[in-house]
Formats: structure tokens, C-alpha cells, sequence
């Protein structure tokens, strides 16, 4: 059974060093899976082309289309790599803000690769003490290793202790030996059952619209 990695980043820019850490870690991962005889895929989310489609969803209570079927895929998944720009010493709000439309049983068990970029090794932190209390918060299975990168880890092909280069193999590694043992993957029963928990969840939160229309006038 061919494997589900969904990669979301939420860097803003094009191109961004979000993406760019992004499709290095999924690439690591492919990697790693395929010398385990195990065939995957993976499937790119981009928060910053969703980001009105948020917007309105926080505000409405309704998910368009486009924003649904990220959350779909990102929910369906058999593990996910999210990458993440630091801003004010955490993750971004556009981050945060598609992890607040989840269900909060929605990524109970999943294997994450946590990742961020910032403009200082000083904010490395952010993985430990922000990215990685987000997941545990869902139940969901962090890599031991979370992978920050600095400006100056781009091109200095670093194959040091401690390199960007050997911390993504690290981390992929990890995500990969996560995945083996799962000899199924999410069964389609237990995605229908994850897709229902979500619409009940956007059933009971009611599109700004509708609340209006519901309000007696005085």
C-alpha cells in the first residue's frame, strides 16, 4: 500500500526557505522509505495560497472548497512534514490558524517531522518549545529530531555533525522507521471515521451568515 505524506508549508514569500526546507525534508523521506521497500507519495499544501480561505473560515465557520480538501488530505495522511517561518519568536499566525480549523482528534497518532526557518539560529527554539506542544496538544507522533534552518545553512553543502544536510537525513530516517511498521496504513474505515469527526465539527459551527439570519430583532 502506497503511503499518504502530506508536506505543509506556510511561508510567505516565493520562493520561500519554508518550501525550500520543506521539499528537502519529503525528498529525505522518499528517500529513506524507498531503501525500506516502501512506495510513497507526497502532496504539497501551500497555507499561503489558502490564506483568505482561513481567514474566512475563522470568521463564517465555513470551509471553501479549496481549504476543505487541504484539510482532507492533511487528515486522510499516513504522516506529515510541516514546515513553518518563525515570526515573533513562534510559528506563523497562518500556521496556527489551519491547525486551529483541525479537529483535535483529527492527527491522534500520525508521525510528524516538525520544521522552521528564521533569521537566526537563536530561534531554533521555537520547534521545542512552540511547534512541538502544537502536536502533542493533537496526540500526534513528533520525530525526535526537529529540523530549524538559518540563512546560513542554505548552500554551505555542510556535511558536518550537527548540518542541515545530516539533521534532515536524521529526521527522514526517523519519520521513515515510524511509517514501516504500520503494515496498512490508515485503514479507508478509519479515515471515513476522521472525515465524519471534522463535518461534525464544521456542522456544529455555523457559517457567520446563518448566525445572522438566526437573531431575533428586539
Amino acid at each position: 500500500m502506497q503511503r499518504r505524506i502530506v508536506v505543509i508549508s506556510a511561508g510567505l514569500s516565493v520562493p520561500s526557505s519554508s518550501r525550500m526546507l520543506s521539499d528537502q525534508l519529503a525528498r529525505a523521506t522518499l528517500a529513506q522509505l524507498a531503501d525500506r521497500g516502501i512506495a510513497a507519495e507526497t502532496v504539497v499544501v501551500e497555507l499561503r495560497d489558502l490564506a483568505a480561505d482561513i481567514a474566512h473560515n475563522l470568521v463564517a465557520g465555513f470551509a471553501p472548497a479549496p481549504l476543505a480538501a487541504a484539510i482532507a488530505r492533511v487528515t486522510d495522511a499516513d504522516a506529515l512534514i510541516a514546515v513553518t517561518p518563525v515570526f515573533s519568536a513562534s510559528y506563523s499566525g497562518l500556521f496556527k490558524s489551519f491547525f486551529d480549523l483541525l479537529d483535535p482528534k483529527s492527527l491522534e497518532a500520525m508521525p510528524v517531522i516538525i520544521g522552521a526557518t528564521g533569521g537566526s539560529t537563536r530561534h531554533s527554539l521555537v520547534l521545542d518549545f512552540a511547534v512541538r506542544p502544537l502536536f502533542n496538544y493533537f496526540r500526534a507522533r513528533t520525530v525526535p529530531t526537529g529540523v530549524f534552518a538559518a540563512p546560513e545553512d542554505w548552500g554551505s553543502g555542510d556535511s558536518t555533525v550537527g548540518g542541515l544536510d545530516l539533521r534532515v537525513a536524521q529526521a527522514a530516517g526517523e519519520l521513515a522507521g515510524m511509517i514501516v511498521p504500520v503494515s496498512a496504513g490508515l485503514t479507508e474505515q478509519g479515515r471515513q471515521d476522521k472525515r465524519a469527526r471534522h463535518e461534525a465539527k464544521l456542522t456544529r459551527s455555523l457559517p457567520f451568515e446563518r448566525l445572522l439570519a438566526q437573531i431575533s430583532p428586539r
